[in-house]
């Protein structure tokens, strides 16, 4: 064989080796964009389908179901404005314990705990992110409710109930279920997700940052301040409103704790209900069919929205972050 003829063969085979890999990766661009699509196709299907399902309850009482308190199976009128207000005050309770907790736990982490802990500290709390909301809302039902019962919310009505301003959040009978004990146990499950998430933010920091911020006579606290959080603000705002997302469909922790009363008070100790709880205990006895499962349905539908919502705003505040940032 020529020396021009194995040219040819080599030439020939680089050629084909060329379009097999052409072809491998168009491949693998096509099947990993199905992958995306697909998903964002499962989420419009599932939206649609819980829209269509409640629009009989949409027709029936138009604006009315977001204004209105009234819930009434017997007559079937029914009202979300309950649910949506429990919904969003147990979840807003749970950001208020857990962001700042969370933000102590991340910066313990990171930059003042021992590095012999750091570790074994990190994994239990990652740990706590796996276990059943079930669970928590049997610890919360037997061991938190009768300990808040007994103790603490009689010395809330009692001190805190006679402020001014504040105080008739804190004013109602102690029965230890309410919309402050699903609150705070919320807190507690969303703190594992918010926590981690800011841990690994503040890792990714440059070193070198910090180190100069040190050389230049810096405290903990102030690089902490001005160099830590500055230069991860983005993630620990994503790291909130993953929390935020995970407190807003909890189901089962709120629906033993909350005290499943349609009932809107201002008072965190008093029962009320959320949209998560109301569908888990009401969804099985609804007739098939019946305005009153459309209505759940519709419930269903609402609280997507509002979670769909809360992930926009994350998205339009990070971008705008991002801006200001100049990255």
């Amino acid at each position: 064989m020529s020396l021009a003829q194995l040219q040819h063969e080599r030439e020939h085979r680089i050629e084909a080796v060329a379009k097999s890999d052409a072809r491998k990766d168009r491949l693998f661009a096509l099947s990993m964009g199905a992958c995306a699509w697909l998903v964002l196709l499962v989420l419009i299907a599932a939206a649609f389908s819980m829209f269509w399902g409640g629009k009989s309850a949409f027709a029936a009482f138009g604006l009315e179901f977001f204004t209105s308190d009234v819930w009434d199976p017997v007559n079937e009128v029914f009202g979300a404005k309950v649910p949506i207000y429990g919904t969003l005050v147990s979840a807003g309770i749970a950001l208020i314990i857990a962001v700042p907790v969370s933000l102590g736990v991340a910066i313990f982490l990171t930059e003042l705990a021992p590095s012999w802990l750091r570790k074994p500290v990190a994994t239990a709390i990652e740990l706590l992110a796996g276990v059943p909301s079930i669970v928590y809302g049997m610890w919360g039902l037997f061991v938190l409710v009768p300990l808040l019962g007994t103790y603490v919310f009689p010395w809330m009505d009692a001190n805190l109930g006679q402020l001014w301003l504040i105080g008739p959040m804190f004013q109602g009978p102690p029965l230890g279920v309410g919309l402050g004990t699903a609150g705070l146990v919320l807190a507690i499950m969303i703190l594992p997700f918010i926590s981690s998430v800011m841990r690994e933010v503040f890792l990714a920091v440059p070193p070198q940052l910090k180190e100069s911020a040190y050389a230049l006579g810096s405290t903990t606290t102030e690089v902490v301040w001005n160099i830590v959080l500055p230069y991860t603000r983005i993630g620990v705002i994503g790291a909130v409103f993953l929390g935020l997302g995970r407190a807003l469909g909890e189901t089962m922790a709120v629906t033993f704790l909350i005290g499943n009363a349609y009932n809107m008070s201002i008072s965190l100790l008093e029962p009320s209900t959320s949209i998560a709880a109301t569908i888990a205990n009401e969804f099985a006895e609804a007739p098939v069919g019946s305005l009153h499962q459309q209505t759940l349905i519709a419930l269903a539908f609402v609280l997507f929205a509002l979670t769909f919502i809360v992930l926009v705003l994350a998205q339009l505040m990070l971008r705008q972050l991002a801006k200001r940032s100049g990255t």
